[in-house]
């Protein structure tokens, strides 16, 4: 049976930055590059045309790249995001995870009624 193969989208920057993160894993039998993107600024249109299962982007400012990985795994959340940070030798990996929440209801046609018109104003409310 063959191997799923991860689908990358790569948008690194500098453009030696992101040779060598090709470089790394071109070879990779079970790693597909999907494409490469330039320009950050087509990064949300990028991945929803292209689908990755992993982003991989180079950190230039802390503070901004949580908050664009935050929306992006808003909008993706099955997808996985690398941030590599070569100037400080290090990088971050993000995802998404889903937190189930519940709310026992009566078993009648008011309490499903009822929790049916409630549901937005308690999403976030309750826990299990």
């Amino acid at each position: 049976m063959p191997v799923k193969r991860l689908r990358v989208l790569v948008a690194n920057r500098p453009r030696l930055m992101r040779d060598l993160v090709l470089a790394v894993i071109a070879d990779q039998p079970d790693i597909e590059v999907i494409g490469e993107l330039q320009d950050e600024n087509q990064l949300a249109d990028a991945i929803e045309e292209a689908r990755p299962d992993i982003l991989i982007l180079t950190l230039d400012d802390t503070d901004r790249r949580a908050a664009q990985c935050g929306f992006l795994l808003g909008r993706h959340p099955g997808m996985k995001i690398l941030v590599l940070a070569p100037e400080q030798n290090r990088g971050l990996f993000y995802w998404a995870a889903v937190d189930i929440r519940t709310k026992p209801l009566e078993s009648s046609e008011a309490g499903i009624l009822s929790a049916l018109r409630d549901f937005p104003s308690r999403v976030g409310t309750t826990t299990n």
